[in-house]
């Protein structure tokens, strides 16, 4: 897996921890495939907007199917200064 950007302070919201902990998945597996540029559960559209994004610091978001009806979602900001692991409901 090649690292593609990033991730600055890596932050993440209560609800979010408690859903991978619920569900015993390791964070830094998404955080890996966020890094190297699998942005997991997007459209086609939002997947060619964060591939702009990393050469153009932009902003990116990932999403990633946890579980049925279950998300988490991944940001990192456009300065690359952090990155944030929540639920969309967080947002």
């Amino acid at each position: 897996m090649i690292i593609r950007l990033h991730l600055g302070q890596i932050v993440a919201t209560p609800p979010a921890l408690d859903l991978l902990t619920r569900l015993d998945l390791n964070p830094a597996v998404l955080l890996a495939r966020h890094a190297s540029g699998d942005w997991g559960d997007l459209d086609s559209e939002d997947k060619a907007s964060n591939d702009w994004a990393v050469s153009h610091q932009g902003r990116l978001l990932s999403s990633y199917n946890v579980a049925p009806d279950k998300k988490i979602w991944i940001i990192t900001e456009a300065d690359r200064s952090a990155t944030t692991i929540l639920l969309p409901s967080d947002y």
